[in-house]
């Protein structure tokens, strides 16, 4: 064989080689998974689990990554916490992404950034202010002594995870929670906060594949992200009831309902739809306020109007006690959830008034008319003869005389004529004459006056 031979054969095989070596890579690429999870909210223990299920599933299924799409104003303390303990331990990288553009991983969402094994932010999106704060109506139960204990805590924890990348971050992790300072995309990247910038999820992909990633637990894995296959893991229906129910409008909403739905059941005793109604909104508000950060005088208000609602339905003061109660119960609203600084939302001021104002016409209209329709049915007059029993007092054929409810009335008999001493039923009243017909003894009603018992 010549050497010109030799050369191409070489060749040849090097070029096979090259594309076996390409086709596997290929295939390898197209084998791999990344799971991704999208955080649109405040941080809550809803949001704690559905991380935590995100983490069990990508390590159950060896996917390559764990991606976080993060857009929060911030959370509960305690739930960030466990997030950033989740993180530490999982067995799966996890890459934090704050996304989309112009969203925000503020205060708690600062804290699970600085937890990621990977982190990357989109263009114009912005990262601190961890400050920890005491919302309006915890002040007398948080003192700045027991702020500062929380501050020093969180100083400390988040430092340790941004050791891993550089002094740097560790300085600017401590003006965050301490000083409330911020950071955009540029400066984060510079401190090495974040480790990119990518305005999609593909660019963030393509940027983190061949990094080195440091577990918690010492191993280290070189991601192969480029070109994975994304498969979103949604939050699951309960826990997207959750992150429902912490919206202030929505709890004021339900703790309005399962009032007025309770006391239909109390006026109105005998069904179960209202009750039922009542206590499961009940049961959902009860949740919100445990998650929300509200204020006692709120409800104090609230609870005075609907004390005003019935006191006016009982002793009609002409409106005067539905008006201050439709007053207070605004007023109670909108003081119930005031925090400026909430990452939950603010209650909505004309919600709170039109749900003030429809709370006070269906007190003033539906509750009172289940009211009065408990009142006893009149049993004397015109109005408690009909369907009343009575006796002839004469022979009616068909006019003559019956005794009813204690009373002599003038009476025409209906169906033929009435002997003298028969019972007889009230079927019409006409002026003061009435229009009877003979009643059967196994129908008699005994206990009324008419039977004879009556005192004249």
């Amino acid at each position: 064989m010549s050497k010109g031979n030799v050369k191409g054969w070489i060749g040849l095989l090097i070029i096979v080689g090259w594309v076996l070596a390409s086709v596997g890579l290929a295939a390898a690429q197209e084998g791999r998974t990344v799971y991704v999870l999208t955080i649109d909210g405040a941080i809550t223990a809803a949001i704690n689990d559905y991380v935590a299920r995100g983490i069990r599933l990508a390590e159950r299924d060896e996917v390559e990554a764990v991606v976080i799409r993060l857009n929060t104003p911030g959370g509960d303390v305690t739930s960030t916490t466990k997030i950033m303990e989740t993180m530490e331990n999982a067995e799966v990288p996890i890459i934090v992404y704050v996304w989309p553009r112009g969203g925000m991983a503020a205060s708690a969402g600062t804290l699970i950034l600085l937890a990621a094994h990977g982190a990357a932010m989109a263009p114009r999106t912005t990262i601190g202010a961890a400050h920890p704060v005491t919302l309006p109506g915890a002040e007398d139960a948080v003192s700045e002594d027991a702020i500062e204990k929380v501050v020093n805590v969180l100083v400390e924890h988040a430092t340790l995870f941004a050791e891993r990348r550089g002094e740097a971050a560790v300085d600017w992790a401590k003006r965050a929670i301490r000083e409330s300072a911020t950071a955009g995309p540029e400066e984060a990247l510079e401190l090495g906060v974040i480790d990119l910038i990518a305005a999609d999820l593909d660019e963030l992909l393509t940027g983190m594949d061949g990094r080195v990633i440091a577990l918690g637990n010492g191993t280290e894995q070189t991601l192969r992200t480029a070109g994975a296959t994304v498969q979103e893991i949604p939050l699951s229906p309960i826990e997207r009831l959750l992150q429902v129910l912490i919206n202030p409008n929505i709890a004021f909403i339900l703790l309005t309902i399962g009032v007025q739905a309770i006391l239909i059941e109390l006026s109105s005793p005998g069904g179960w739809v209202a009750g039922f109604i009542g206590v499961l909104c009940l049961a959902l508000a009860a949740y919100s306020l445990g998650v929300l950060p509200f204020n006692w005088l709120g409800l104090v208000l609230m609870a005075t109007a609907i004390v005003l609602f019935i006191l006016d339905i009982k002793a009609p003061t002409h409106g005067a006690l539905t008006l201050a109660g439709t007053v207070s119960f605004i007023a109670g609203a909108l003081i119930l959830f005031n925090a400026p600084l909430s990452p939950y939302g603010q209650i909505s001021i004309p919600l709170v008034i039109v749900v003030g104002i429809l709370t006070a016409l269906f007190f003033a209209f539906v509750i009172a008319k289940a009211l009065q329709a408990q009142k006893p049915r009149s049993v004397t007059g015109r109005e408690g003869l009909m369907g009343r029993t009575g006796i002839a007092k004469s022979r009616l054929d068909p006019e003559g005389w019956v005794l009813a409810t204690g009373e002599l009335w003038r009476a025409t008999a209906e169906g033929g004529p009435i002997e003298e001493g028969e019972s007889v039923l009230v079927v019409q009243v006409e002026g003061f004459r009435l229009r009877v017909r003979k009643q059967s003894s196994e129908g008699a009603d005994d206990s009324s006056p008419g039977a004879g018992r009556a005192a004249v």
